[in-house]
């Protein structure tokens, strides 16, 4: 006889997992599956905690070879030991993989080892690596994530030629690193494997780098990168790639071949659907395989839903998360909601990038009036104390209301410095609310009030 439950959630990263807390929370039966060893999903295993685990350690090492001298900090040679720093990244996983397992059993949410697949009529079979068993519940939540997109002639294969997941793990530091792609987990990883002592070159089809980003910023930022030793080929469209098992060659539409020593392909991610059962339960996917969902993240199967990445838009870990507990309340209370426009992003290269809400891009595309405010950090006392001056602080303002659009941050701590503009535009914040805000001084938030009082040429500073 099968168990059954209120909720079945197939997938126990940071959507998932987080999804079946809050039924539990809210007095649900709930159950995770999930195929993987480690909870946490491809963010805590393979993704965002690993990555921000190397990113911190070799930007300490950064700073110990190029800041220190100057601030009279004078010390002998730093040396890199990529095993123990290898094992500090995995042991950050490890006790946030057992982090996890705690609440989930804090909070009564069972866990079920294996690979989901939905049977229809409210069954999930769940083959183990002794047994397949069979789960029903009154609802089930798919939340199984996505996985590295490749290309044809760019299939990696599994060492000199790799994904983020092997470049999180690489035994040596290459002596040329090609990294295919130049958005968030190429630049990423790029300067990761530089700081360690990698010649990085960034090939990218487009004319830019970071596609998405606020094209003022992105140019900033390939300028700040590039001064840090990362090579940028643009408009550079890949043939084929391809290894001996030592040395990796690839072509390129036009100009002569790249030989290095290792490939990050960093070409996009796409939904993890494989062996889900979506056609035998009546779940419809779109064009590129992103399952289809109703405001209430209701698919086209009844009792059937899905959230984060299988879904499309931003894929980020914390969209999933606000997406797995908008649905779970809708279920229960019938209420739940999300403003994706103030959802941020936050790319944690040095200097960081953090965005929340509208580019000036798309702002010009739909023709819409604005204002802009610009602040840079060169002029705030935190930031030359500090000794990070690069980036500034950009906000946009509706002409006429002066209500907060969109803000983009290049510079030291973006990613915490956006939190207050994404709290001030989900309750409908002013510029000039945000200017009137008095802000601790010396901070580098202060920048953030500078933009805003730029936005009516009243800066103070600038």
């Amino acid at each position: 006889m099968s168990e059954s439950y209120d909720l079945i959630v197939i997938g126990a990263g940071p959507g998932g997992y987080v999804a079946a807390i809050r039924a539990a929370q809210l007095g649900l039966k709930a159950a995770v599956v999930e195929r993987e060893p480690k909870l946490g999903g491809t963010c805590l295993r393979v993704g965002c905690i690993p990555s921000k685990a190397l990113l911190e350690t070799t930007e300490l090492l950064e700073q110990s070879r190029h800041s220190f001298a100057e601030r009279g900090l004078i010390a002998g040679e730093v040396k890199v030991d990529l095993p123990r720093m290898m094992a500090h990244k995995d042991g950050v996983v490890t006790q946030l993989d057992a982090g996890i397992q705690g609440l989930l059993k804090k909070n009564k949410v069972e866990r079920h080892f294996g690979h989901g697949r939905l049977l229809g009529g409210g069954s999930v079979e769940v083959a183990g690596e002794s047994e397949t068993i069979e789960l029903t519940a009154k609802n089930i939540l798919i939340a199984t994530g996505s996985v590295s997109s490749s290309f044809p002639g760019m299939e990696p294969d599994g060492d000199r030629i790799g994904t983020s997941t092997e470049a999180l793990s690489w035994p040596e530091v290459p002596g040329h690193l090609v990294v295919i792609g130049a958005g968030v987990i190429g630049l990423e990883l790029g300067t990761v494997w530089r700081r360690l002592g990698s010649k990085v070159t960034v090939l990218e089809y487009l004319p830019r780098i970071l596609p998405g980003t606020d094209s003022q910023v992105a140019k900033e930022a390939q300028k700040i990168l590039t001064q840090q030793g990362m090579e940028f080929r643009l408009g550079t469209k890949v043939q084929r790639v391809s290894s001996d098992g030592t040395i990796c060659r690839v072509e390129i539409e036009g100009s002569d071949p790249v030989d290095c020593d290792r490939v990050l392909i960093a070409v996009g991610r796409r939904p993890c659907t494989d062996s889900l059962g979506l056609d035998r339960a009546g779940v419809d996917t779109d064009q590129r395989g992103f399952i289809r969902v109703s405001s209430a993240y209701q698919t086209t199967a009844p009792g059937v839903y899905a959230i984060g990445d299988v879904i499309g838009g931003a894929m980020l870990a914390h969209k999933a998360e606000e997406e797995g507990i908008a649905c779970v309340e809708r279920m229960v209370t019938g209420h739940g909601h999300i403003n994706y426009n103030t959802i941020p992003g936050v790319i944690y290269t040095a200097p960081e990038i953090a965005s929340v809400g509208e580019t000036e891009d798309a702002l010009k595309e739909q023709g819409r009036k604005y204002k802009t405010g610009r602040f840079a950090f060169a002029a705030n006392g935190r930031a030359r104390a500090a000794g990070h001056m690069e980036g500034f602080v950009k906000i946009l303002a509706d002409a006429e209301t002066d209500r907060v659009l969109g803000v983009h941050i290049i510079g030291a701590h973006a990613g915490e410095l956006i939190a207050e503009a994404a709290i001030a535009m989900g309750f409908g914040a002013s510029s000039e609310d945000i200017a009137r805000c008095c802000h601790a001084h010396p901070t580098l938030a202060e920048a953030v009030k500078e933009a805003a009082l730029a936005v009516d040429n009243r800066a103070i500073h600038s």
